[in-house]
């Protein structure tokens, strides 16, 4: 019985492992071949137009490097339970994107990342990578309010006092939460959290803001320059303005991961729109940033879902 046993958790583990996977590969393909706002004739022409092997290049450079910060991100908030080599950091960040792409915003990846840690460890696991996701969505938030203010100035695209009352209700909504921190609910609280926030050391969380704004910069500067790439001659700070601002209104909206690049192209739409970046170059730039930085890192991460070992399926003693 015991064999037997072992043997149907070795399938059923196999057979999650190749529907995660055959899954990302056949959402993949459906919305690279079935799009019809992509029109590969005019991409075929313009980078025939303006191709350069540095150019590419640094486009890819970028997208390493934008991962790579991720995985550094992990590394060092991992080594606040245990430390982990940076290929050890590499294979559960790629396994957990893999593992979350089918999830509301990528929630899958907290339990890819828990997996290959003891099971005792996976409530503090799950709460470092709220940490480690927290810390860039707090960045986005900054970075795309100051954008977006910033774009709403050149072009009043909100009326004043529309702006002034959202920023006096996340006032109100911040100064609520700080007032309300002592109340607990089902054992939980804002001081709690605070004081589990707090329980890491301050050099680590300094790490993690440098990388979480390293990271910010490269894949924001990414679109910038897929932008430049694609003829679009726009002014720095006009442009950056509303690539942090799709980075903030995008990020705001729920999604899955493979879906990422049709919602932002949304948002993107309408903010290029504003600066009269023609349509198909706008979805060309969201869909390539979705490739190179979601399709690419998932591929990668399917070799480490196939071959992840589970505690799960280890043979039952008699």
């Amino acid at each position: 019985m015991n064999s037997i046993s072992h043997k149907t958790k070795q399938f059923l583990v196999l057979l999650v492992k190749l529907l995660i996977v055959g899954s990302a590969f056949y959402f993949i393909y459906d919305q690279l071949a079935n799009n019809d706002q992509l029109d590969w004739l005019q991409f075929t022409a313009i980078f025939e137009k303006n191709q350069s092997v540095t150019g590419v290049g640094f486009i890819l450079l970028l997208s390493v490097l934008n991962r790579y910060f991720e995985i550094l991100k992990w590394q060092n908030l991992a080594s606040h339970l245990q430390s982990i080599s940076t290929f050890e950091a590499t294979k559960q960040v790629l396994a957990a994107l893999t593992a979350g792409v089918f999830t509301p915003n990528g929630v899958g990846e907290y339990a890819g990342k828990a997996l290959y840690f003891d099971k005792k460890d996976t409530k503090k696991i799950i709460f470092l990578n709220l940490i480690c996701n927290g810390i860039q969505m707090v960045l986005t938030v900054i970075f795309g309010m100051v954008g977006l203010l910033y774009f709403n100035y050149l072009f009043d695209i909100i009326p004043t006092l529309t702006v002034y009352c959202i920023l006096f209700g996340l006032i109100s909504f911040i100064t609520l939460l700080c007032s309300i921190k002592k109340i607990t609910i089902k054992g939980y609280s804002i001081e709690k959290l605070i004081q589990k926030i707090n329980a890491i050391p301050k050099a680590i969380h300094q790490r993690n803001l440098f990388l979480g704004c390293c990271r910010y910069i490269v894949f924001s500067h990414q679109y910038y320059f897929l932008f430049l790439g694609f003829d679009v001659d726009l002014p720095y700070f006009t442009l950056m303005a509303a690539v942090t601002s799709v980075y903030f209104l995008a990020s705001s909206l729920p999604s899955f991961q493979f879906l990422e690049f049709a919602v932002k192209g949304s948002v993107a739409l309408f903010f290029f729109g504003i600066l009269g970046v023609n349509e198909w170059i706008i979805i060309f730039v969201s869909t390539l940033m979705w490739f190179l930085n979601v399709v690419i890192p998932v591929i990668m991460g399917s070799f480490f879902v196939l071959n992840f070992k589970s505690s799960l399926i280890a043979p039952t003693e008699t």
